[in-house]
């Protein structure tokens, strides 16, 4: 995974993108990690590993390319290694509360709080039920339906997070000159939302009707199981990257335009409408345009995609993994040197 920080950056913005990478090399989902540095950038090796904390060597291992002559030949040498120790492990069943599934919605259209995400819901109440947990994020797409959230948060802690957290976002736009209400995006109203309460009222529909056991900063992992609210934009790719980081070992993503991105995690493309399902085969995994249609309930729906989740938990590949398609993003907010 290639990104372009680590490198002239200062303060917050620096540590944000060492946590980050922290984070992501102690994901589950990982079974070995190569840790490649340049060398010379701001983030050195040391205060990487302090970041890091404590760590299995024969699991995560670096690589300082300005330090060998032929770094690829170098990081063969140790990926033969990597290998080998991932190899060891043999599949064994889990339950299903040792499961974290990130929700997402991405080029939404009338439908995405209709059907797609409504859909999502019902999953994530079927997956607090059985003890696992969900992660809602896109905190500018909470904006006008906070009520919906926070009217569940379990106790005043949580709530006092939830509300830092969205206050907090606004005055990040605010601080920037930047017009909070500056959203849904051309593609969105092209879709058929109107406003971003339009947009906010269907986004939190991911949520289900669950209470929220707790509110994670951007980098850290989630802890508490049931649903979670993460702190992070509404981009699609920084918003993916800041669920894979939590600790989700899959990203459900809905979209009522299509996308082909892929999280780091195993990204699951839900379609709003059929017609998007049908054209974009290479793109969708499952289709909840099905409840527009008639021929399902969100319920009915909702059941499907638990089902599917399962099977992708369990080895089944998304599109995009059949791909290979896959990237991170990190959240940017700071001075470049």
């Amino acid at each position: 995974f290639t990104h372009p920080f680590g490198c002239s950056q200062t303060g917050h913005d620096h540590a944000q993108t060492r946590k980050l990478l922290a984070a992501l090399v102690r994901h589950p989902n990982a079974a070995a990690v190569l840790v490649l540095h340049l060398g010379c950038e701001n983030l050195q090796h040391d205060q990487f590993v302090e970041e890091l904390g404590e760590y299995d060597h024969d699991r995560v291992k670096f690589l300082t390319c300005q330090d060998v002559e032929d770094e690829f030949a170098a990081a063969r040498d140790i990926l033969k290694q990597l290998a080998a120790y991932a190899g060891q492990f043999k599949r064994q069943p889990i339950p299903v509360s040792e499961l974290v599934v990130g929700m997402k919605c991405g080029g939404s259209d009338g439908l995405s709080g209709i059907t797609a995400n409504p859909t999502i819901g019902r999953f994530s109440d079927m997956m607090g039920q059985r003890g696992g947990s969900t992660v809602l994020t896109e905190v500018p797409e909470m904006f006008g339906a906070e009520g919906f959230l926070m009217d569940r948060c379990i106790d005043r802690d949580v709530f006092v997070k939830a509300e830092h957290m969205i206050n907090g976002f606004k005055e990040y736009f605010i601080s920037h000159n930047e017009v909070v209400y500056d959203n849904p995006s051309p593609g969105n109203k092209q879709g058929g939302i109107t406003t971003l309460e339009d947009k906010s009222c269907g986004c939190v529909q991911k949520g289900g009707s669950a209470p929220i056991v707790d509110v994670v900063g951007y980098g850290e992992q989630v802890h508490a199981r049931g649903l979670n609210l993460l702190n992070g934009p509404g981009n699609d790719l920084v918003s993916a990257t800041a669920l894979t980081a939590a600790g989700a070992q899959l990203v459900l993503f809905t979209t009522g335009r299509g996308t082909p991105f892929g999280a780091p995690a195993p990204t699951l493309k839900i379609a709003t409408n059929t017609p998007l399902a049908e054209k974009k085969k290479g793109w969708i995994d499952f289709n909840a345009g099905t409840i527009a249609d008639g021929s399902q309930s969100i319920g009915e729906a909702g059941a499907a995609l638990y089902a599917l989740v399962l099977d992708v938990a369990s080895g089944k590949q998304t599109r995009t993994e059949q791909k290979g398609y896959r990237e991170i993003s990190i959240f940017k907010d700071g001075v470049v040197l």
